[in-house]
């Protein structure tokens, strides 16, 4: 059972009618969870999240309202909480001997220490490894910066396909560490994608990218956008399926100084 227990103030984040923040602990069967209440000026009602990557909850409350109604609020929410910690998992560092999906397969890290500083993707025995070389402190940043050159790589390779057979253009292609979307696009034809999509399957990179052009010409997610989306991308209900049950486990991989 998660209850709420002892109230943190710490020095420089107490409770303060000014800054509108507060901080506690929630206790899920022994499991900590911080919590972080704090008011939002657009909010219209309490929000509950827990932020990919950030091992704790976050409460939002609209102006005038009181941090204790987002404190009662989270602990009425106690299952929620657990059911979706659960869901996504501990955290995996990137480090020799942890395993990370990578195209939607498991693979085994492995740190080379006798070659220089490059990664690779090999099969041994019908293992599937990514191999790191160089110094081993550095084989986070390195295998980070590995995953987002191979998400990219493939992205530009899905949205220019996309792009030709719904004749449109975008303007360029960015991967980034995005905790709130997958995939976006301005309205200058910037598209936009978190680079853990080389983490899932194929079908699931392959569908945001289909999803992030289709932008390009229905800026909204109208009946006309889906039909389009459909038109040329027909896996895109299993991968939003796959989503919808996966997605958030995979920003347990790496951690925020590697990303």
């Amino acid at each position: 059972m998660m209850r709420l227990r002892n109230i943190r103030q710490p020095r420089q984040r107490q409770q303060d009618e000014k800054a509108r923040v507060l901080e506690a602990v929630l206790d899920c069967d022994g499991q900590q969870v911080p919590l972080l209440v704090r008011e939002h000026g657009r909010a219209k009602r309490i929000i509950l999240r827990l932020p990919p990557g950030e091992g704790r909850a976050v409460v939002s409350v609209p102006p005038g309202v009181a941090l204790a109604d987002g404190l009662a609020f989270a602990e009425s929410r106690r299952e929620w909480i657990a059911r979706h910690l659960e869901r996504r998992g501990a955290a995996v560092p990137f480090a020799h001997g942890q395993v990370i999906p990578y195209r939607g397969e498991e693979h085994l890290v492995v740190h080379v220490p006798g070659q220089r500083g490059t990664v690779w993707r090999e099969e041994v025995g019908g293992a599937r490894r990514l191999c790191v070389a160089g110094a081993e402190e550095h084989l986070p940043r390195r295998l980070t910066d590995w995953l987002k050159k191979q998400a990219r790589q493939e992205l530009l390779r899905s949205c220019r396909h996309y792009a030709q057979v719904m004749e449109v253009r975008f303007s360029r292609l960015s991967v980034r560490d995005q905790k709130s979307r997958w995939g976006s696009c301005s309205s200058r034809g910037a598209l936009n994608f978190s680079w853990r999509v080389i983490l899932a399957p194929p079908m699931v990179l392959d569908y945001l990218a289909a999803h992030e052009v289709a932008h390009l010409r229905e800026m909204n997610h109208s009946q006309r956008f889906w039909r389009l989306v459909a038109a040329h991308c027909a896996h895109w209900k299993e991968a939003e399926e796959w989503l919808k049950r996966h997605g958030a486990a995979l920003h347990r991989y790496g951690g925020a100084h590697e990303a």
